[in-house]
């Protein structure tokens, strides 16, 4: 009987693990709950081992979190793949009972699932179960993502379907970081157009939004301006894209000629309606491009199209959107991040203490325990959502400088191990796992500085939470696992 396999699992296991991945998690891991023992510090000051600090609970976290680790790391790595679908459809179902026994949260969430003294968020380990099912479809033999269009839909199934569970549990910012894993389809074959008309449509967004008090032609500041670009943008596809001087020489004069026109009548005081004149635009830009389907590639002129016709659908209904599908605190929230209202004492309130004790640490910071803003309680949130600020005012500059270069040296360290993977499963589910740090750390740092809308993303190891860390620590740790045994056969 071959027991290769047995002998590896119960003796090799712990050789092959990647250390320094290992080493990182235990050094944000620690450093995560000091930060969050600095960020609760007051004058009574009991022990940082204490169950009446947020630390001492962090610890107990901490202890289950070990345990989880190294349970994963006992599993045969084998048992990931084989259960992926049964997990995720478990976790979906999961996702659904939390939204009708979860009692009401802040701003009406439905996302927790409380058991006596202690509370689950599902969503959080929902990441490690998408992952595992977006890897074994990845898997599954023969399959090639631009092969068919069924292949991207059932990618997208699997995504898409927790983003809209968690979404129905009034949970925004949770289901924002599941979009993470386009980029995971973008590393498998996924065209790059996908994700420039994703950047295209946040631009967008922003600038419809944020200029939509002022109007110049008639209509508001921001469509006009987005209705420029999408001109720009169209004409930049004809000449890069499709490769085709002449088509994308013939669109900019157009467009020249006919601002030149506006700008005309403009000197004669008359008065031309931006709707009606940017509405002829593109009757003529879509006409020219059916016309020019005749003798040029069909299918590359059918995607400029088709993204000049979506840019102008999405830009109408931006404001339709933000009106009526956000609620007033998520709506103000925007509005603060793009300078739209100025609130220090409401939705602003906690950006603009953030950036306060950010900056007051200076270079070098305070000195740990010797923040003033966050000890003095002016930064809400200061243990979750929030505890860079403890970090940027402590530690100042250089100890930011020095959490956001271990955040990044474990992202990179993720990715090679993903290339260095030899089946198509543990590959796809690290590029899952880097892309779902990445976004956290993205969304959460740009949150406290004012860059993105306060939407409650946790800092990975750093936030105080026991889901939030058992969801990391499981998601990463599976990955260690699936590393550490890749050289068991030759695939």
């Amino acid at each position: 009987m071959d027991t290769r396999g047995n002998n590896y699992d119960s003796i090799s296991i712990f050789k092959s693990i990647d250390w320094i991945t290992l080493v990182l998690y235990f050094i944000l891991v620690v450093s995560g709950v000091v930060t969050i023992y600095a960020s609760t510090y007051d004058f009574d000051h009991a022990s940082m081992f204490s169950f009446s600090e947020f630390s001492g609970k962090q610890f107990m976290w901490i202890g289950l979190s070990f345990i989880a680790g190294f349970s994963m790391m006992l599993i045969d790595k084998r048992l990931f793949e084989a259960y992926a679908y049964p997990i995720y459809v478990i976790m979906m179902l999961l996702l659904v009972i939390t939204r009708f026994i979860s009692t009401d949260g802040v701003n009406g969430s439905h996302s927790w699932i409380v058991m006596g003294p202690i509370s689950i968020q599902p969503a959080e380990f929902a990441k490690c179960a998408t992952s595992l099912a977006l890897a074994k479809l990845f898997s599954t033999y023969n399959f090639v993502l631009n092969k068919s269009a069924s292949n991207y839909f059932k990618s997208l199934l699997i995504i898409c379907l927790p983003i809209l569970l968690i979404i129905l549990q009034n949970e925004t910012g949770s289901a924002l970081v599941y979009f993470s894993l386009f980029f995971v389809l973008y590393r498998e074959g996924m065209s790059g157009l996908v994700l420039f008309v994703g950047a295209c449509a946040i631009t967008f967004f922003v600038i419809a939004i944020k200029y939509a008090e002022t109007m110049l032609l008639g209509i508001p500041t921001g469509m006009f301006s987005v209705f420029v670009m999408i001109m720009v943008i169209v004409t930049g596809m004809l000449f890069t894209y499709c490769k085709s001087f002449v088509m994308g020489r013939n669109v900019s004069i157009g467009y020249i000629v006919s601002g030149g026109i506006v700008y005309i009548l403009s000197l004669f005081d008359i008065d031309v309606n931006g709707y009606i004149y940017f509405g002829v635009i593109l009757a003529l830009t879509i006409t020219y491009l059916l016309i020019s389907m005749f003798k040029e590639d069909v299918r590359k002129l059918l995607v400029v199209l088709m993204f000049a016709v979506g840019s102008v659908v999405f830009v109408f209904s931006v404001n339709y959107l933000f009106e009526t599908q956000l609620q007033d605190y998520q709506q103000n929230r925007i509005k603060v991040v793009l300078g739209i209202v100025d609130d220090p004492r409401g939705d602003g309130y906690n950006v603009n203490q953030a950036k306060i004790a950010i900056g007051s640490g200076g270079v070098w910071g305070k000195g740990f325990l010797n923040g003033t803003q966050t000890k003095l309680k002016y930064v809400p949130e200061r243990h979750t959502d929030f505890i860079f600020c403890t970090i940027g005012e402590e530690q100042g500059f250089i100890g930011s400088v020095a959490v956001l270069g271990l955040f990044l040296f474990l992202i990179l360290r993720i990715i090679t191990i993903a290339e260095r993977q030899r089946t198509a499963f543990a590959r796809v589910y690290a590029y899952c796992v880097a892309s779902v740090f990445m976004l956290h750390l993205m969304i959460n740092i740009g949150m406290v500085i004012g860059l993105c809308p306060v939407i409650g993303i946790p800092l990975p190891f750093f936030s105080y939470g026991g889901s939030s860390l058992l969801g990391f620590t499981i998601l990463l740790f599976i990955l260690l696992r699936l590393d550490a045994s890749r050289r068991e056969y030759n695939y």
